[in-house]
């Protein structure tokens, strides 16, 4: 019944559209856009989303408040609130979704994945597929759910910080990829937030998440694993980083897609990196 689900991360309308009304499938939107878009993903939800969703607010709501960077993964206890505040129960299969496509979805997965839930996949081609394949939608304020009790288990595995990455970036056994655009990699482009350095860390290696999507869904496995393979064996720890740990949990899933699993996102990512001056910075391969 999971085997999809959980074997690939990803699962496509018409599994989500058989599936719909089972009480253990809990579905969530993930949608977010970057800053100075002037969308607002919360309106939109309400405008228009899957029936039974709810609105996964990583942004604002369930994210590490006390850090000065965006949208860090929150503590177990944060998490666990927020979930159990949804009704959903740790044997529940959750589906994620964005309006994009597939661009903020799989940072849900790869939090739950961080708290230790194995069922949990994305909703391929997100909402823009689920309305071309003529899936039912709600409008107006959700309903109120009634709360269960979540229990997160926080998997270290999954998350690295700034100091881990500055040691992996030297270990030949493993590999940092960096999913911004080339001209952000190289430092050719300014990068969208005030004071942070331009270029990459020295030894990463460039994946701009568009290489691993197309027509707003994910590439098959197969497709996926030949871009992998130019970066690493499935044995070698991947690490993955972008802007604000967004697209690189992207990477994370294309990879995890393509059988690896010594896995791990860079939370900080850039906007940490390139703002502090304790780290090196390179804008040249």
């Amino acid at each position: 019944m999971s085997t999809n689900m959980t074997s690939t991360g990803v699962v496509n309308t018409d599994w989500l559209k058989s599936n719909l009304s089972r009480p253990d499938v809990k579905v969530l939107d993930a949608s977010w856009f970057m800053p100075g878009s002037e969308r607002d993903p919360l309106s939109e939800f309400i405008q228009t989303r899957i029936p039974g969703a709810q609105f996964f607010d990583f942004d604002q709501k369930i994210k590490n408040a006390s850090s000065p960077l965006p949208h860090m993964l929150p503590s177990e206890t944060l998490f666990s609130q927020a979930v159990s505040a949804m009704g959903i129960t740790n044997d529940d299969e959750i589906v994620v979704y964005d309006s994009q496509g597939v661009f903020s979805s799989p940072r849900v997965w790869w939090m739950f994945k961080a708290m230790g839930h194995t069922r949990v996949a994305i909703l391929n081609g997100g909402l823009p597929a689920w309305l071309k394949e003529n899936g039912d939608v709600e409008t107006g304020e959700p309903l109120t759910v009634t709360p269960n009790n979540y229990q997160a288990v926080f998997q270290p595995q999954w998350v690295v910080d700034a100091a881990q990455v500055n040691e992996l970036r030297q270990d030949d056994e493993a590999v940092v990829l960096d999913a911004r655009s080339s001209a952000r990699f190289f430092g050719q482009a300014s990068e969208p937030r005030p004071e942070v350095r331009s270029g990459h860390m020295p030894g990463s290696r460039n994946l701009p998440f568009g290489q691993l999507v197309k027509n707003g869904a994910m590439l098959a496995p197969e497709k996926l694993a030949t871009r992998f393979a130019a970066f690493a064996d499935n044995e070698q720890q991947l690490v993955m980083s972008c802007g604000s740990g967004i697209t690189a949990c992207i990477l994370a899933l294309g990879a995890y897609q393509a059988g690896y699993r010594k896995l791990a996102v860079y939370d900080g990512s850039w906007t940490e990196w390139g703002g502090d001056s304790l780290w090196p910075v390179v804008t040249q391969s």
